[in-house]
This record gives structure tokens, C-alpha cells and sequence, in this order.
């Protein structure tokens, strides 16, 4: 007798106000299988697999979960059917333990005593098993993301999932811990469970999938075996285009020093050194990245140099001035600096604002958007509207909810933002996580050409093809010490030598 698929969506078909954002979408993924589901952002992804989950109710359609139909009117169900999920931006407690969050709604009874007893056992064996090593009395809002995801998962477990949704999982992971997470899936596949990545990262889909569902402005598009399929043909069947993978740039034109960074220390509040003696330069009309693993000094130093934390000890001149201690994130953006943040959710937008709000964060004070304390609201609006429509972004609503957009979406409305400020030094923080291959062409685009109008650009990214492709020079940062420098189109293996600590002599 042929097993039925683990999943099957007959049908499906929702509408958020004028948006449709599924359109009678058909779906089925094997049991037992790694099934990848690809898209632009705003492709419906997201919201088919929200349906899934309980999040949302279909306006119309049909779920079979191993043959059987059912109603999944909200997460609980879809937990008890054996559904689990991880979302893009995590579903966590953060002042409770990594136990604390992994029970939290599966207490068993008001006696929380021996259900924490029982679920720290459990927890130790599911961790075990699936080389998902994490302390269990560890505070979830004081551990890195990597290890965040691994609770998110291990509460996906713990619950019973044998059918597993991941919304971009390696967006915040670095590559060691992306292949870690690789290896787990593989295991869980090997299993018998079922897996649903939902990811923007073609090579990943190539690497790690059996079979890839493509859709585009809500629609299936197209199906195929991995094995069967190119990067080519899947960014193609993306976008509906052809689709450049690789950065097309001309040499750089360096001109006057726009940034200069003179020995810059920082401790945070524990007295711990996170940015350790860093010297760097940039200059107009050149882009310089920054490459090293997540947590090595680029985030703090980024801080440093956008106004919102001060040096421990030594300098940083923007524009031939020093920074004072009057130096604030507005101040300098006076004086024509511009900060994509790497976090959009807590520091690029917010969430609860409408786009247009969202859009002129860091530049209300404009007198080009009213007067004095008043802000002229038509003209915000149509600011937004004007970014939007050349940022291509969608669904390209002023009015709607910043919370409302997908993670891409949201990070080209600050690209937008910061891009159309025209800055004389722009500073950004992983340009690109969680964008769609269209989007991640665009907006590399968009950087070349600031640089080629005479801009200077400082980049921080975690994706090594990225600060290569990007780059006209750059810098390894290890435990907070810049450890060399390198032209753009450095040997990858010695960039990451550098970013494991290790210089090429003494490799």
C-alpha cells in the first residue's frame, strides 16, 4: 500500500484585505522527506505555511495531514496533529530558562514542579540524540541566536513533531552552525520525520532538499526534484526572469578619507573587551566589508561608529571631525551618515507603525516632511509610496502595518530609507538577510552604484560570498582585533583562516 503524503494542501486560497496572498495553491510533500518551498519575498510562503501551523484560516481549501482531512484552527492543533515550527523571528520567552520555554504550554498539570522534573530528562535526551547541546537553566534573552533556534526546536520536538516547518532557519546562523543545522535535518529525515524549509538560499535548497515547490506572488509555479534542477532554474522560475548570481562591478575609484577609526576600544557593562584596538579607513567611492563570524567585535563596532555607543578609549573622525561626547545617532546623520542596523525588528523599524512611519525613522525631523513639532502627513505617505515603488516593495501599502510585511520586505523599506537619504557614508549591517534572490540583486545594485556615485560604504555581512562579491577591500575581524586585511578578491580559504583566528603564516 502506497504511504500518503505527510502533507497535502488542496486548493488553498487566502486574502488579506486587497492583498491575495495564497491563490489556490496546491501542495504535497512526501513523508519522510526534506521538502523545500522557495519564493520572492511577499510570494505567500510564509502565509501558506502560517495556514499550516494555525496562525491563519483559509478562506477556502483543504489540509490532509498522512491521508487524513483536518481542521487546524490554531497552533494547538497543529501540535497535537504532530506539526511543529520554527519561525523566522523566534517564538520565545526571553527572561524565562531555554526548560521553561520548552514547556511552556505543555505544563501537564498545575503542578509545575514535577512537569519541569520530568521535562528536564526529556530535554537531556532529545539533546543528546540530536547534537542539540544547550543548558537548560541557561536565560533564553542572554544566549546568541544559534542556540535561540536550537531551543525553538527542541520545544518543536518536545512536543511530539514529526512534520517540521522552518521559516528561513539560517538567516541568523553562521556557516558552521547553518551546516550543523544541516546535519540535523538530515537526521531527522533519516528518521522518518518530515521536513519543510522554507529558505531564499538556492545553494541550501540544492544541498540539503529532496524535492522544491516554487511559488511567485502567491501561486505555485513550478515543482522539482532537487537532483534534477539547477540554481539557474530555480532563481529563473523565482523571479520570472533571468537573474544575475554573480556582482557585476568595475574597479573602484578611492578618493578623499571619509571614515577614519583610530584605535577604538569598547567594554560592555560586564567589562568585557568586545571591539579590541580597531584601526580602519574608508574612503569616498570605495566599499570596504568587514568578514568574521557573528560575535566577533562587528556589531559592537558598528554601534560605535552610528553614534549609539561611545569608545572605551580612542577616535573615530567622520569627515574630518572627531566624535564628541554631543556625538549622537542624529547628529551624524546631519552630517551625512546613514545606518541600515543589522536588527530590523528591534532597531530598524517599528513594528506597530504603519510603513510610512517606519520609513522616516531616523529622519522625521526632516523639513522637508513639515514644520516645527508637525509632521505633514500627505507628504509622508508619499514619500513612502515613491521608495516603494522603487524598491519594489510589496505589497506597497503605506498604511500597512510594518509587522505586516515579510522579513525581506521589511529590510527594503530601511534599505530604501537609509539609500534615499543620500548619505556620504553608509553603514550596514547584513544587507541582505532573509531577501529574495531578486531583491538581493537589486539591492547589491543599488550599493555598487552609491559607491560609483563617490560614497563610501562600510559592510558588515556574515555570508562570505557576499562581503567578497561586494567588497573593494576587506578586513577579518577575531575576537574583536581586526586580523589583516585583504583586497576584494581575496583567496576564500585565507579570509577564512583569518576569521577563525589563524594568519596565513602561521597556518
Amino acid at each position: 500500500m502506497q504511504t500518503p503524503p505527510a502533507i497535502e494542501l488542496i486548493g488553498i486560497d487566502k486574502r488579506f484585505g486587497a492583498v491575495h496572498a495564497n491563490k489556490d495553491v496546491n501542495l504535497s510533500v512526501a513523508q519522510g522527506s526534506i521538502h523545500g518551498i522557495i519564493g520572492e519575498n511577499g510570494a505567500g510562503k510564509s502565509t501558506l505555511m502560517s495556514i499550516l501551523f494555525g496562525f491563519y484560516a483559509a478562506d477556502k481549501g483543504e489540509i490532509r495531514v498522512k491521508g487524513e482531512p483536518v481542521r487546524i484552527k490554531s497552533s494547538t492543533d497543529a501540535i497535537g496533529l504532530g506539526i511543529g515550527m520554527v519561525h523566522q523571528h523566534f517564538m520565545l520567552v526571553e527572561p524565562f530558562t531555554v526548560l521553561e520555554n520548552v514547556i511552556l504550554g505543555a505544563e501537564g498539570s498545575a503542578m509545575i514542579g514535577p512537569a519541569l522534573s520530568k521535562a528536564r530528562s526529556e530535554l537531556t535526551r532529545l539533546a543528546h540524540d540530536y547534537e542539540l547541546d544547550v543548558d537548560p537553566d541557561a536565560v533564553v534573552g542572554e544566549l546568541p541566536v544559534g542556540l535561540q533556534q536550537r531551543v525553538e526546536i527542541l520545544k518543536a520536538l518536545f512536543k511530539g513533531a514529526d512534520i517540521l516547518i522552518l521559516d528561513e532557519p539560517t538567516g541568523v546562523l553562521t556557516p558552521d552552525e547553518a551546516d550543523h543545522l544541516f546535519r540535523i535535518l538530515g537526521q531527522l529525515r533519516d528518521e522518518g520525520k518530515t521536513v519543510i524549509l522554507i529558505t531564499h538560499k538556492l545553494r541550501e535548497i540544492m544541498a540539503i532538499t529532496d524535492r522544491v515547490t516554487v511559488m511567485r506572488r502567491g501561486e505555485v509555479v513550478a515543482n522539482y526534484e532537487t537532483k534534477k534542477t539547477s540554481v539557474e532554474e530555480l532563481a529563473e522560475a523565482m523571479v520570472g526572469r533571468r537573474v544575475l548570481l554573480r556582482v557585476d562591478k568595475g574597479p573602484s575609484r578611492p578618493g578623499e578619507m571619509v571614515l577614519d577609526v583610530r584605535d577604538v576600544s569598547w567594554r560592555d557593562r560586564k567589562g568585557v573587551l568586545r571591539v579590541d584596538s580597531v584601526s580602519l579607513q574608508v574612503r569616498k567611492g570605495e566599499i570596504v566589508g568587514i568578514a568574521g563570524v557573528s560575535g566577533n567585535g562587528q556589531s559592537e563596532l558598528l554601534d560605535l561608529i552610528a553614534g549609539i555607543t561611545t569608545p572605551s578609549a580612542g577616535e573615530i573622525v567622520f569627515e574630518n571631525s572627531v566624535y564628541g561626547p554631543d556625538c549622537t545617532p542624529r547628529v551624524l546623520r546631519g552630517e551625512g551618515l546613514a545606518h541600515v542596523p543589522e536588527d530590523r525588528q528591534h532597531r530598524g523599524l517599528i513594528t506597530a507603525f504603519d510603513a510610512s512611519e517606519s520609513a522616516i525613522l531616523g529622519w522625521h525631523w526632516s523639513e522637508a516632511l513639515g514644520e516645527s513639532f508637525h509632521l505633514d502627513r500627505e507628504k509622508v505617505i508619499n514619500r513612502c509610496k515613491e521608495e516603494m515603488e522603487e524598491f519594489d516593495v510589496r505589497p506597497p501599502d503605506p498604511l500597512l502595518k510594518s509587522a505586516k510585511f515579510s522579513g525581506g520586505n521589511q529590510q527594503k523599506l530601511i534599505i530604501a530609507r537609509e539609500i534615499k537619504s543620500n548619505p556620504d557614508l553608509l553603514i550596514v549591517g547584513q544587507p541582505t538577510r532573509g531577501v529574495d534572490i531578486g531583491a538581493i540583486e537589486f539591492i547589491h545594485r543599488r550599493i555598487i552604484a552609491l559607491r560609483d556615485a563617490g560614497k563610501a560604504i562600510l559592510l558588515v555581512s556574515v555570508e562570505l560570498d557576499e562581503i567578497r562579491s561586494l567588497s573593494d577591500r576587506i578586513i577579518v575581524m577575531f575576537a574583536g582585533k581586526v586580523m589583516g586585511e585583504r583586497p576584494g578578491d581575496a583567496d576564500e580559504r585565507d579570509i577564512g583562516l583569518l576569521m577563525a583566528g589563524v594568519t596565513k603564516e602561521a597556518a
